[in-house]
């Protein structure tokens, strides 16, 4: 029983590993083409179902237990990860012009275009938050792996490190005009084509790192005052 819940762990973590950097691919339409964009879209929907599938018991304990801050926050996101992951898949299906041909979808093309700059942004956003939400799996598996080293040092380099990330990321995401895709304001993408690769995943991995940041501390905040009222429970109890 062990042994499977720790492969299934390790599956769980290796499908995050591989939707995160289907994500960076996703955002690098100007690096990777509209061909091989389309693929990456396909495999994102796969992993997205495929970890839904892994963790089914989410939505069988969604009407047990109490709803604190933390678990309010949690259950909203990924509910509108799962709404921008649906829409996504519909308009990139509609829009395709080389894995689903096949289907001789022919209506709504401008209706799939919009929504799918708008929501592709809100998409990577969200999924960036959501990671940043369960980022506290990925300090523990450190932690265990560490356990009885003295660490310190490394702990607060790695976060200045995260810090300087994020606000590198926070620059990017505001230079790119981000906020007018996901707002509607901006029709069209404007990409730069003579930007070199390196650059073009440096920036959205700063990004992806800015909103992994957001959503780490925003759960921590979250815990701590779920704590908070517990205590305060507690003593009017007493």
């Amino acid at each position: 029983m062990e042994k499977r819940k720790a492969v299934k762990s390790k599956i769980k973590i290796a499908a995050d590993a591989l939707m995160t950097a289907l994500l960076l691919c996703l955002m690098s339409y100007q690096v990777t083409g509209q061909e091989l964009h389309e693929w990456f879209g396909a495999a994102m929907l796969v992993l997205f179902i495929a970890h839904n599938i892994l963790n089914i018991r989410w939505y069988g304990g969604l009407f047990k237990g109490k709803y604190k801050p933390l678990r309010i926050f949690g259950t909203v996101l990924n509910f509108a990860v799962l709404a921008a992951i649906l829409m996504l898949g519909y308009s990139g299906i509609v829009m395709s012009r080389h894995l689903f041909t096949f289907l001789h979808i022919s209506k709504g093309m401008a209706l799939a275009r919009s929504m799918h700059l708008c929501v592709s942004y809100w998409g990577f956003v969200l999924m960036s938050l959501h990671l940043g939400f369960h980022w506290g799996m990925i300090i523990g598996i450190f932690r265990r792996v560490a356990r009885g080293k003295k660490l310190t040092a490394l702990v607060w380099i790695l976060r200045i490190a995260a810090a300087a990330v994020a606000a590198y990321g926070a620059v990017c995401f505001f230079k790119a005009d981000i906020i007018s895709y996901m707002l509607m304001k901006n029709e069209f993408v404007f990409f730069d084509f003579e930007k070199n690769g390196f650059s073009v995943f440096a920036e959205y991995i700063a990004m992806i790192g800015l909103w992994v940041f957001i959503g780490h501390y925003a759960a921590r905040l979250l815990e701590k005052l779920g704590n908070i009222k517990r205590k305060e429970r507690r003593n009017e109890e007493n």
